[in-house]
């Protein structure tokens, strides 16, 4: 017979720069857990108008930070020219000039996600060009003016905490170990319209295993 029990981590969350949750427990139902909260996440990113928002919300959900803010580092050094099938995605020519951003987004001193972005400056704002030159200002609030949506046309699953067909097996012991989590968890890649239905950019951006950095009660195995 199972029994289920919740295990509330020893440490206290700090929600500081470089300090994270307890490690998560190996077995079924630690993995089970973090299987819900990638999926879930994953599910508001896609339901989102702004990936931004999104984490911003998670953040302030999951008491990752004293102020819920993404802040967005960039990454200099560099250059990945769009690729044709982005200036189709992005109907542009050859010619029209497409600019190049990397950042990372952080909250709280978590990084978030890391994100390549391509986007058309003669379909933005003076203030807009200005900000991502010039600022460490997420895209998606730079030109929060256009009013933009996305459509996500890749979902890349990069780390899976239950095999697939889990459901129908027998599921995993509990090691009494950590569980090892990848850094990168799923990726997604999108187009950003304007109000007026008008592509700016393409967005590729990689969630990594920092979402999970938070206290929560653990359903753990005995």
């Amino acid at each position: 017979m199972r029994r289920y029990i919740i295990l509330i981590p020893a440490l206290a969350f700090s929600p500081c720069p470089g300090l994270a949750r307890e490690a998560w427990p190996e077995g079924f139902l630690g993995r089970l857990e973090a299987l819900a909260l990638i999926e879930t996440l994953n599910a508001n990113l896609l339901a989102s108008r702004s990936a931004t928002r999104a984490l911003e919300r998670w953040c302030a959900d999951h008491d990752m930070a004293r102020e819920p803010k993404v802040v967005a580092a960039r990454v200099a050094g560099i250059e990945k020219p769009a690729s044709a099938e982005t200036r189709v995605r992005l109907s542009v020519g050859a010619e029209e000039p497409i600019k190049y951003r990397r950042v990372r987004l952080s909250c709280g001193g978590h990084v978030l996600s890391e994100a390549d972005n391509w986007y058309v400056p003669s379909r933005l704002s003076p203030e807009a060009n200005r900000l991502l030159d010039e600022t460490d200002t997420p895209f998606g609030k730079a030109v929060q003016e256009l009013q933009p949506f996305r459509r996500t046309i890749e979902v890349r699953m990069l780390w899976r905490p239950l095999p697939q067909g889990w459901e129908t097996q027998a599921p995993p012991g509990s090691s009494g170990e950590a569980l090892k989590i990848p850094r990168e968890l799923f990726a997604h890649r999108a187009v950003l319209y304007s109000k007026e239905l008008k592509p700016f950019s393409e967005v590729d951006e990689t969630y990594t295993s920092e979402v999970l950095d938070f206290d929560a009660k653990v359903i753990t195995e005995k």
